[in-house]
């Protein structure tokens, strides 16, 4: 009986071990997707991110691919990861949760991209919290795009976050009101060992672990490129 005991205690704990490296191996994953969504977004001729909004940014949040439209007023969820400028560089990642409506997007199924850009301090402290309404809690705007635009300036007045989507190869700003952006507890405690607060995180408190050093070089390259 204490064998079999022993037996399935073990076999449990290993079905576990696997379960949780599984899970931070999806995690891992999305911090490359993350970084490789990035780099293709910014590589794209007169296709990314303006100059003056990289060099005004606080932090940048991206979604990747795992947004899902569904038919109509079918609702999306994705899941993915933000970083935010620090006195010493960009932040290790803290995982996010973005749901809500359709986004924009009235018919299909197509998985897309997503970014947030926070532009001020007020973004900063909205990604800061546990759970923000897009919209409602953080205003927002759908996004300029090209390296040298000078449309839409009013959002340096009136925006907190900057938003913008990718689908099919099209890169365009996007209307996000009403979405709910949230701390994703379970991929941090996962990712990290330890259940940080996401402000924590992105207040340069914690150390960028080593399988996230690649989204966090891919972000500060552009930004740092910006300036010069």
């Amino acid at each position: 009986m204490l064998k079999r005991l022993l037996v399935f205690t073990t076999l449990s704990l290993l079905v576990t071990l696997t379960a949780v490296a599984s899970d931070r191996e999806d995690d891992v994953h999305r911090t490359h997707k993350a970084a490789e969504v990035f780099q293709e977004i910014m590589n794209a001729p007169d296709q990314g991110i303006p100059t003056d909004l990289l060099e005004s940014a606080k932090c940048i949040a991206i979604i990747p691919g795992d947004v899902k439209f569904a038919f109509i007023f079918g609702a999306s969820y994705g899941r993915g990861l933000a970083t935010c400028r620090t006195g010493h560089g960009w932040s290790a990642p803290a995982f996010i949760r973005i749901a809500g409506g359709s986004f924009g997007f009235q018919i299909g199924g197509q998985a897309t991209d997503l970014v947030l850009v926070a532009v001020n301090d007020k973004g900063f402290q909205d990604l800061l919290k546990n759970k923000f309404k897009i919209g409602g809690d953080a205003s927002a705007a759908a996004g300029p795009v090209g390296r040298d635009s000078q449309a839409a300036t009013d959002w340096k007045l009136n925006a907190e976050l900057l938003t913008y989507s990718r689908a099919k190869g099209l890169f365009a700003g996007v209307d996000l009101t009403g979405a709910v952006v949230d701390e994703n507890v379970d991929a941090t405690r996962t990712f990290y060992g330890v259940s940080y607060p996401s402000a924590q995180i992105l207040k340069g408190q914690v150390a960028v672990p080593p399988d996230a050093r690649p989204f966090v070089r891919t972000v500060a390259k552009y930004f740092t490129d910006s300036q010069k």
